[in-house]
């Protein structure tokens, strides 16, 4: 193998976490001096108007889970234990095949890594002679991200790892690395752990389109809480950002704001999250050792992602409102169960799964003996 391979990066934007994902372990590849990394969107660049159809129906999906209407999530929990029934998945799968093997016919890459589970990729992988790796965006198995002809696994958790054996994987192509973050959380991260005590920011993220059906109801609710600032983010949404600003302009303390590229100093100064349970939020607030609530999580892997987390004590699940709100007041009241929530997310921590990632993968092309293992 070359001593600096070439890697492609297969992502898809169904939520920002595998993008970020794609983006932080380029960002390492280029930091140790691997500059030959390109990230694609396999089915936006493939099949654009696909992809505009399923990502409309991806997010009419979130919206109509609030109201309990939740096909993306029957879908996941029908398909959770075997691929074979996912219509969208094979579909995806197909599709995925031509666009793949030009952009590898193209690049040329010495190992094609996916964030997101495309089924393409191990198929063509292994028909073309390129190493496939696979990081796990998520606390919860689904099997589209399992096949036989990936390489190595990166995932999570020990928890992860020991599923994907009891699958019939073979452990030794099965590295528990964390969730790759970008490194501005590291420095966040270090920063987080100097602060002797945390202002009283509540931090809520409404960067989902589905978080519009409670947000007034919520931000009244927190309202009733003495001595705290909100802080909600909404992203690129601009409609909801001016909208909550002139229904709030009255209430000092709502800080609104739109789209930051500095998230990760607000975890750091904040002493909890409100937050959707994608993969990469959780382990952003797991590295910043930040409390997480969820109200009313979308059925799938975001569910369970909040499950799994609240199962080990470092996330709370709501699916009332009445309920959200004595949580964080109850959480607010008693600094103690901030310590012990904190205290429990630094046994979680690990830290730098980026360059830990990378290093693996540099060592398995740089290796013949390993390579041929797997």
């Amino acid at each position: 193998m070359p001593f600096n391979p070439r890697i492609l990066i297969l992502t898809a934007s169904y939520g920002n976490g595998h993008i970020q994902a794609s983006k932080a372990l380029q960002q390492q590849f280029f930091k140790q001096g691997i500059e030959q990394v390109k990230i694609v969107n396999l089915m936006k660049e493939g099949h654009p108007w696909i992809y505009s159809i399923t990502s409309s129906l991806i997010s009419k999906s979130t919206k109509s889970s609030k109201l309990g209407l939740d096909y993306y999530g029957w879908s996941y929990y029908l398909t959770r234990e075997t691929k074979e029934t996912a219509l969208f998945q094979r579909s995806m799968t197909y599709l995925g095949q031509k666009k793949l093997r030009e952009l590898i016919q193209k690049e040329r890459p010495d190992v094609v890594v996916n964030t997101f589970p495309f089924g393409a990729a191990p198929i063509v992988c292994s028909a073309m002679g390129v190493k496939n790796f696979t990081v796990l965006t998520d606390y919860a198995l689904h099997a589209t991200w399992l096949h036989p002809k990936v390489d190595r696994y990166y995932v999570a958790t020990e928890d992860l790892k020991q599923q994907i054996i009891f699958k019939g994987y073979n452990k030794d192509c099965i590295e528990v690395s964390g969730i790759p973050l970008k490194q501005e959380f590291a420095a966040a991260s270090i920063r987080a752990q100097t602060q002797s005590q945390r202002k009283k920011i509540i931090l809520i993220m409404a960067t989902e389109s589905g978080v519009t059906s409670y947000l007034d109801e919520m931000l009244d609710s927190l309202l009733l809480l003495k001595d705290c600032q909100l802080v909600v983010i909404c992203g690129h949404n601009e409609k909801l950002k001016d909208r909550l600003e002139a229904d709030f302009a009255a209430y000092p303390g709502i800080t609104i704001l739109g789209f930051v590229d500095n998230v990760h100093e607000w975890m750091s100064r904040a002493m909890c999250i409100v937050t959707k349970a994608g993969g990469l939020t959780l382990t952003e607030a797991i590295a910043l050792r930040l409390p997480v609530f969820v109200y009313k999580p979308n059925g799938g892997q975001e569910k369970e992602n909040a499950l799994y987390l609240s199962r080990l004590g470092v996330a709370s699940i709501a699916n009332k409102m009445e309920d959200f709100y004595i949580n964080i007041e109850q959480f607010i009241r008693h600094p103690t169960k901030s310590e012990e929530m904190r205290a429990r997310m630094a046994k979680l921590q690990r830290h730098h799964a980026a360059a830990h990632i990378v290093n693996d993968m540099m060592m398995v092309l740089d290796n013949p003996i390993m390579s041929a293992l797997i």
